[in-house]
């Protein structure tokens, strides 16, 4: 019997066609829009594997529901959507994409820093609306990174590929982890306790990954233990952000600016409290967001799917 793959969204033809040669594939005909859970339940029943992205929710639903799935590849680092205890449970193997985009998102995050420190997003919409009357003093005038001191909340793979980046500007590296990074020593990075990260650093970067431990740790009383002209920049997980904590720091200039790509509940609105705010800049969960990376991330899946189907071990299990 053909055994099924589930694909939750639009995928290019180069790596669909890998799975049809060998499968049975259902697949949701948008990219952009996430495939309705109850279409994913039904087409799940029978299905092998899944091709996943953030936007599924594998749950206890989910698994009583597909009784002869085998393995869900994920596209992303993340997998906080899955419930790994219950896939154990039900003997499916979970995987991952790690390392691939490691570097592109590590490049979005240094963009975000610069783009909040030079008050890039203010500057443009001034000089969009015809606003820009001519030069003064201070006109604009931002912030330097270079001499900083810059606090990585989460140094693993991506919080080191930023922290690598900071080499030109001769920065000072603080970061705060569960334990010693294993990335410190070639980067010249101090462990922190986490009110050391916030009261020491000029920009401070969440790279961490979403844990009971992290939810919700960026909240009033961490952004009060921040320094005025300190910048707070967000790649990990939205839901590491009180966000009405962080709208509130920023007002009020408890903190100079925040920049961020993830929000807790995407995608968010034009309504959203964060938009419009002259020292907010906002991106809409762009940090792996090449071409090549995303190439490179569905590919994984798909690969961790045929070995998993045919016996063979997974290339990037999460265990």
């Amino acid at each position: 019997m053909t055994k099924k793959v589930v694909v939750t969204r639009q995928i290019k033809d180069e790596h669909l066609n890998q799975l049809k040669e060998k499968f049975e594939v259902f697949m949701w005909d948008s990219a952009g829009e996430p495939l309705p859970r109850e279409q994913f339940l039904e087409e799940i029943k029978d299905a092998d594997a899944a091709l996943t992205m953030l936007s599924e929710t594998v749950d206890a639903e989910m698994f009583e529901t597909a009784k002869n799935l085998k393995v869900v590849a994920n596209l992303a680092v993340g997998y906080d959507n899955i419930n790994l205890e219950t896939a154990k449970e039900n003997d499916v193997t979970i995987t991952n994409t790690p390392e691939v985009l490691t570097e592109t998102t590590a490049e979005l995050a240094f963009t975000l820093m610069l783009t909040s420190a030079r008050r890039v997003i203010k500057a443009n919409r001034e000089l969009e609306a015809g606003d820009w009357t001519g030069w003064s003093p201070y006109h604009m005038a931002g912030t330097d990174v270079l001499g900083k001191t810059i606090g990585v909340f989460g140094m693993g793979s991506i919080g080191a590929a930023f922290a690598r980046r900071l080499k030109g500007f001769d920065c000072k590296i603080i970061y705060h982890n569960r334990s010693e990074s294993k990335y410190a020593a070639d980067l010249n990075a101090e462990l922190v306790s986490f009110d050391e990260l916030l009261e020491q650093s000029d920009f401070v970067l969440c790279a961490a990954p979403l844990t009971d431990e992290t939810k919700y740790k960026f909240d009033k009383s961490a952004f009060g233990k921040m320094k005025s002209e300190a910048h707070f920049i967000n790649i990990g997980r939205g839901a590491h952000v009180v966000e009405a904590d962080l709208k509130e720091a920023v007002e009020t200039g408890e903190i100079a600016a925040a920049a961020l790509d993830v929000f807790d509940g995407e995608p968010i609105s034009k309504d959203h409290p964060f938009i419009g705010m002259d020292n907010m800049t906002l991106l809409p969960h762009i940090g792996s967001a090449s071409v090549a990376t995303r190439d490179n991330m569905v590919q994984l899946c798909v690969d961790n799917i045929m070995n998993v189907l045919e016996g063979k071990a997974p290339l990037t299990q999460v265990k």
